[in-house]
């Protein structure tokens, strides 16, 4: 009998054990699980079952099991009973974790956005675009490209705008023209874009020191804001996606995402360190936040000056628990209107017509960072140091988590993008777009 009660007493000791070691992975793992389920039942609007089966079915994360309240649009998520997080859905501005009760129930502020403009045709426009068959496209190569990305890649959604039109376009099953779609990182990119129009409204130099003020009594307070755009800051930071890191602590434990890395310490030199940095991103969010004189200023001129300007009207970027806009990670759009992001910059800021910033922010944008191989601009992704071989040098692109891609290609009128689940022969597909288009 004493040796039974010390076998439970040493498997409770490990169990607690177990509990207390892995509690804030654990914390991580609900939280990431619970932001996943609301932002695609709420946003996305896809169901709980697709959602487990297809975004939450992978490992650690299936260990989780969630939940959704319709009336009151929250979905929680439970792992082993041991620990659960709630995030809820706040229409205009996406979901969010709560950190508290009060969370649940707490005022925000949502942008204004504009109508949509269902009579002019894509892209412009989202009416049916005007059919156009080109002589110099081998349409069957073509189609052969793109179904070559779809079932074991588990792509779920392929568009390619040649000239300003729409020449492929497939879908998976459950999405369609419709249906939003989360780019990951590629928000980034959308973040630095508005850095742009306001450079060219002259608002804003970013080659000024970054307005932080608690960097103003150490080295840090000679960072530019160009730095941060590179990611060249010198600023201390781990993007780890396996382990606990800033980069997870920040995304599901912050209530203002956009301070962990302003709290860093410089780890390396200014304009030669260069370091991947989600934080950055967020930083970069509160630098924009500080250029307005209300925070309904700062949520309006995103849409009003470039997203909802550019007819991207599915697009929502959501917004963390203290309101400003998650400028790493969190976007929402249809795969058209992402397209339409890279026609803008395939046609070097103007749009219809008007210019929203110009030929030289593209150049900035699209120029490498010292130290980054060739491989990074100002929240964009280059070919510059030609880690694609088949693929021009001149083309860039916004990238995101498991593949999300908007790539634009200037020499060759192109812009494809790619959503999917995991990665793919980037550089065999791209090949095979640009083969099939003869000169």
């Amino acid at each position: 009998m004493k040796i039974a009660k010390r076998c439970i007493l040493i498997l409770l000791l490990v169990c607690l054990f177990f509990v207390v070691y892995n509690y804030p992975k654990l914390n991580i793992l609900a939280g990431y699980s619970a932001k996943n389920t609301a932002s695609s039942v709420f946003l996305g609007e896809r169901t709980l079952a697709f959602t487990n089966a297809t975004d939450n079915n992978f490992s650690p994360v299936d260990f989780a099991t969630d939940t959704v309240d319709f009336g009151n649009k929250v979905a929680s998520s439970s792992v082993f009973g041991l620990l659960s997080r709630k995030a809820i859905y706040r229409e205009g501005v996406g979901a969010v974790l709560t950190l508290n009760s009060s969370d649940e129930n707490s005022n925000y502020l949502v942008p204004k956005r504009t109508k949509a403009d269902n009579i002019t045709p894509f892209p412009f426009g989202n009416a049916p675009q005007k059919d156009t068959v080109f002589n110099n496209i081998d349409y069957v190569n073509l189609r052969k490209t793109v179904n070559s990305i779809f079932g074991e890649n588990k792509s779920r959604a392929v568009l390619v705008l040649y000239k300003d039109q729409l020449i492929a376009e497939k879908y998976a099953d459950g999405f369609d023209k419709d249906a939003r779609i989360l780019g990951w990182s590629m928000t980034k990119s959308l973040m630095s874009t508005v850095f742009g129009v306001l450079q060219y409204q002259n608002k804003i130099n970013i080659a000024d020191r970054a307005p932080i003020n608690s960097w103003q009594k150490d080295a840090r307070k000679n960072i530019t804001i160009h730095n941060l755009l590179q990611m060249n800051s010198g600023l201390e930071w781990d993007e780890n996606y396996n382990e606990i890191s800033d980069a997870t602590k920040m995304l599901f434990l912050e209530r203002d995402m956009t301070k962990m890395q302003e709290e860093k310490p410089l780890t390396g030199i200014t304009n030669a360190s260069w370091n991947y940095s989600s934080g950055t991103s967020n930083l970069l969010s509160k630098i924009l936040r500080k250029q307005f004189l209300s925070h309904q200023a700062y949520l309006d001129f995103w849409y009003a000056d470039f997203i909802d300007k550019i007819g991207m009207n599915s697009m929502v970027v959501e917004t963390d628990l203290s309101g400003n806009y998650v400028a790493s990670s969190y976007a929402w759009a249809t795969a058209r209107d992402w397209a339409k992001f890279g026609l803008l910059y395939l046609h070097n800021g103007r749009w219809n017509g008007e210019q929203l910033f110009t030929k030289d922010w593209v150049s900035y944008a699209t120029t490498p960072t010292p130290t980054s191989n060739g491989t990074y601009g100002a929240q964009f992704w280059l070919n510059a140091g030609k880690p694609f071989k088949d693929v021009p040098k001149s083309m860039y692109f916004a990238d995101g988590y498991q593949g999300q891609r908007v790539y634009v290609l200037p020499d060759q009128d192109l812009v494809v993008v790619r959503f999917g689940l995991s990665g793919f022969e980037e550089n065999i597909f791209l090949k095979g777009i640009i083969e099939s288009i003869k000169n």
